[in-house]
């Protein structure tokens, strides 16, 4: 029988950037100021959500003119909350190892240990730029991630670190206090190539945009043999944005909407910048090489998981993710604080409902 530690994990979006989930002048009743990200992360704990993401971004564009510090942001929503795991994006460049690994281990005191990372490896070039950092190759970003990450998780474990890499060094580096146990967990996206080979070899879990589940299975299948030969796991994340109404035909409504009021000026100069991510990996391949102009209109694709519609067919379309091979779906929606409730109170219980009638049905067959 699977124990509940096998229950598919959900986590959301912290909307620490303004400008919503969505590139669209729908309206969005999501603010992305602090009292109302205390008071999401409040809702979400209380309504079954185990994660929340924060984002990223150096500088403004694609209607994200203000953005809140990830790593700081996600302490203050940590320290709102008492159960919920947050994970502080961090970005290679802008961010040394050793910064990286002394910031997060002193939160993960603060917090019991509730603070993760989310390597990005980015894609955005024009904040590269106007941030005077070096802008690397597709397949460069991925290994000075996975150098990265090797650094994080050296100087968390062991005393007198040495590394002698392309992009890092470090000579008997001793950290102390080192984080309490279990490590903070590292998690990155990606979806071409070079990301699925780094998560097999290095991260924790590994986050991909959104799509069906026979292509979803298609990269859990390629990462999961790879990582069993390198003897490492990793668990698999799935974005994706979510509209639950009572009925199908209010939530196809509301998904129309957003898109017949796409920003098209800002879905192109987003379109443009993410030709720097899977379109710029040798193969091709990886997020966005083959989004069209609606999936676009939400970040990181997540119209194509398709949870849109009533709470029933949701949750029996997460089911079908996680036979997949997701063990977590990472959630966008159109106003977050009554979504995250209502999504919490009618989608979560249905699913470990499905999942307990899946258990018993194993245990009967044994």
């Amino acid at each position: 029988m699977s124990s509940h530690s096998d229950a598919i994990k959900f986590a959301y979006w912290v909307p620490n950037v303004s400008g919503g989930l969505v590139i669209s002048n729908i309206e969005q009743r999501t603010g992305w100021d602090i009292d109302y990200n205390r008071k999401l992360a409040q809702i979400a704990e209380a309504n079954g959500f185990d994660y929340a993401l924060s984002q990223i971004r150096f500088t403004a564009g694609y209607g994200a003119d203000n953005q809140h510090e990830s790593v700081s942001f996600s302490h203050a929503l940590l320290a709102a909350t008492t159960t919920l795991k947050v994970i502080a994006a961090i970005l290679p460049g802008p961010w040394n190892p050793a910064l990286a690994a002394k910031q997060i281990a002193t939160i993960n005191h603060l917090t019991n240990g509730r603070v993760s990372v989310n390597v990005v490896s980015g894609w955005f070039r024009g904040e590269f730029a106007a941030i005077g950092e070096l802008w690397l190759d597709h397949d460069e970003r991925y290994r000075r991630s996975e150098e990265f990450i090797r650094a994080l998780r050296g100087i968390w474990t062991e005393d007198s670190f040495t590394l002698k890499g392309d992009f890092y060094r470090f000579t008997n580096y001793s950290m102390k206090p080192k984080p309490i146990e279990p490590l903070p967990e590292i998690f990155q996206g990606g979806s071409s190539r070079a990301a699925r080979d780094m998560a097999s070899r290095v991260s924790d879990w590994y986050f991909t945009n959104g799509n069906t589940p026979e292509e979803i299975r298609k990269q859990v299948d390629d990462i999961r043999t790879k990582a069993k030969a390198n003897g490492h796991k990793v668990r698999i994340g799935v974005n994706a944005f979510a509209i639950a109404r009572e009925s199908e035909q209010e939530a196809r409504a509301v998904l129309d909407e957003i898109i017949a009021k796409a920003n098209p000026e800002a879905v192109q100069g987003f379109a443009d910048q993410v030709k720097n991510a899977g379109k710029a990996s040798p193969e091709g391949e990886g997020n966005w090489a083959k989004s069209s102009f609606e999936d676009l209109v939400q970040y990181n694709d997540g119209f194509r998981s398709n949870l849109i519609g009533t709470p029933e067919q949701i949750a029996e379309r997460i089911l079908k993710l996680k036979d997949a091979g997701a063990d977590l779906i990472l959630l966008g929606f159109l106003h977050f604080q009554e979504e995250v409730e209502f999504f919490g109170k009618r989608v979560i219980p249905l699913v470990r409902e499905l999942e307990a009638a899946r258990d018993r049905e194993l245990v009967a067959a044994e």
